[in-house]
């Protein structure tokens, strides 16, 4: 096992963590998230194995969408801090091993925007054309709108321009016209400062919607629209190597495909479009299957995943900071989700989500949130957390739509939870009420309980860490078992294997596998990779052991590749492939 090769594409086995800055640490007390505030808690994210921090929009914006209406590309939000203080988290991040990536949303921008009101204000301005317009009554779009309950359309007439402009998400928020190549260099140049300031790259919002438009005017200077991306890529490597792109691509795995760079389709080529996009559909199999205690949908999203580059990764996750989309089910499979997880109107969002998290969600039961988060972390791939989910924070319905997971990180129990000092009603959010309260759920509680989710989400980071197969490995291979609750799994990447075992069900089982690469006769040698002394093996005769990395366990493979395994009610296993002569450490 080539370890080195986990530091060249630290992407493909990093740990990312997803904040917003405005709802984790108020250091101001002014009852805003601020910059210091983070900087100040950036131990609690090292120890927690954290290697990447993802941040929502810090920038200047008209906050009537929680900053992803933005009207400086290059600004830091003044309520947050400003620019020498994101400088002093980046500085400060690195000395603690941890690289941050930060939302590049260049799909559209506030209708406060510089760019925009010059647009608006004549069809000869320069920054007409950096947005989409039409002079005719558009025909009606109301199938097109990406938020049903905010708008009734995708085109709204402005009257200063005597003109309908273009808007796939809200109103305030105009497309930016990719089709112009002012506005690909203007993004290019955007990308371009930000990894100047030290950013290690961004997670691309809306890319499908940002490639919308390329390559569909006869004056573009491009063919296809992936063209666009690929030269985003390009340029962002130049100026910073080892820098990422990682998507937001809710497509059809098929579909996917295609933004890692991979045209066709067989995963030899290096990927050079994203370096990640988020597992969509795995997530929404994911949902089906624990609402099932079936865990048949995850087995076969694996299964249905395609191969991609060797150097493209899939990021998992379990819920992210938007509402849990359920887009890419039939109808009747988004039913049973809502009905186990949220059958109140007010806990769905858009017809097609979710506005809870996990933990209330499995009605609190510590067995199913374990198991998921341990699931999460053996699935081929790279896991991404929202911030709380380490503690097992719980979402406040009274909050406005997706606010309802985005409320104040909850570290004390306190008053606000330790988030700040200010009063109640000056917070950027509503705290979690009720069992999940900060009464009942904060940091500083379970930094002390060594039986807490927060130390057991630590030791499943530390052990992804110690497994690059979890990573690297090119697919997952599902193990024939008879039981339909359990997803029995293996990853293995040159020398290094794992099996990993998850009980979506009530039922205490036995689960018996046949594996038969690791079928011994005696007298066999050792593995003949190096990683074996040469006394042991040209005489062990020791068995393959599988050694659990939970737990101080391990179960001999029988001589014919057998073994069974005890996996109680919604029980998990990690169980490393350990070979006689192995030199890893357990």
């Amino acid at each position: 096992m080539r370890i080195r090769d986990t530091g060249d594409l630290w992407w493909k086995n990093a740990v990312v963590y997803c904040l917003d800055v405005e709802t984790f640490m108020d250091w101001n007390d002014d009852g805003i998230g601020d910059l210091p505030g983070l900087v100040q808690r950036l131990d609690h994210l090292a120890d927690l194995g954290i290697t990447c921090l993802w941040l929502m929009p810090f920038y200047p914006t008209a906050d009537l969408d929680d900053g992803y209406d933005i009207t400086d590309f290059y600004g830091v939000d003044p309520r947050l801090g400003d620019a020498g203080d994101l400088v002093e988290l980046i500085r400060t991040a690195r000395d603690r091993g941890i690289r941050v990536i930060a939302d590049l949303v260049v799909n559209h921008t506030s209708d406060r925007h510089p760019w925009f009101r010059s647009a608006r204000s004549s069809p000869d301005s320069p920054f007409r054309d950096f947005y989409v317009w039409r002079t005719d009554e558009p025909p009606p779009t109301d199938d097109q709108v990406v938020f049903p309950d905010q708008e009734s359309g995708i085109w709204t007439y402005d009257e200063q321009a005597e003109a309908w402009y273009r808007h796939r998400f809200y109103k305030h928020q105009p497309d930016l016209n990719t089709a112009n190549p002012q506005v690909r260099d203007a993004i290019a140049k955007v990308v371009g400062y930000w990894a100047e300031v030290g950013l290690s790259g961004f997670r691309v919002d809306a890319v499908p919607f940002m490639l919308a438009d390329t390559a569909n005017s006869p004056h573009d200077d491009i063919e296809h629209p992936h063209e666009f991306l690929k030269a985003l890529r390009s340029f962002l490597t130049r100026r910073t190597g080892d820098a990422i792109l990682m998507g937001e691509v809710n497509l059809p795995y098929e579909e996917q495909r295609l933004f890692f760079g991979d045209g066709d389709g067989d995963g030899s080529a290096e990927g050079d479009e994203l370096n990640l996009q988020f597992d969509f559909v795995g997530m929404q199999q994911l949902y089906l299957a624990l609402a099932r205690q079936d865990a048949g949908p995850v087995a076969q999203a694996l299964r249905d995943r395609p191969v991609i580059p060797r150097d493209a990764q899939w990021a998992t996750f379990v819920r992210n900071h938007d509402e849990l989309t359920l887009d890419k089910l039939s109808d009747e499979e988004r039913g049973e989700v809502f009905a186990a997880f949220g059958p109140d109107e007010d806990m769905q969002l858009y017809g097609r989500g979710l506005r809870r998290r996990l933990p209330p969600m499995l009605g609190g039961d510590p067995r199913r949130v374990r198991m998921v988060y341990s699931l999460l972390f053996t699935l081929p791939g790279t896991p991404v957390l929202f911030y709380g989910e380490e503690i097992g924070m719980g979402e406040n319905l009274a909050a406005d739509g997706r606010l309802a997971v985005r409320t104040p990180m909850q570290w004390t129990s306190g008053r606000n939870g330790g988030f700040s000092a200010a009063p109640p009603r000056r917070l950027s959010g509503p705290v979690v009420e009720g069992g999940y309260a900060p009464q009942h759920v904060n940091v500083a509680d379970q930094r002390r309980d060594p039986d807490s989710l927060l130390v057991f989400v630590q030791t499943l980071i530390r052990r992804y860490r110690e497994c690059p197969e979890l990573g690297w490995a090119e697919h997952a291979e599902i193990l024939d078992q008879p039981h339909a609750a359990v997803l029995a799994h293996r990853s293995t990447w040159q020398d290094a294997s794992m099996i990993a075992l998850h009980n979506l069900g009530p039922d205490a089982v036995t689960v018996p596998l046949r594996l038969p690469d690791l079928a011994r006769e005696p007298g066999d040698a050792g593995p003949a990779d190096g990683t074996a002394t040469t006394r042991s093996a040209a005489a062990d005769d020791t068995p393959v052991r599988l050694v659990d990395l939970l737990e101080d366990a391990a179960c001999p493979v029988g001589e014919d590749g057998r073994v069974e395994l005890e996996l109680p009610a919604y029980g998990y296993r990690w169980l490393r492939v350990v070979r006689p002569g192995s030199r890893r450490l357990l």
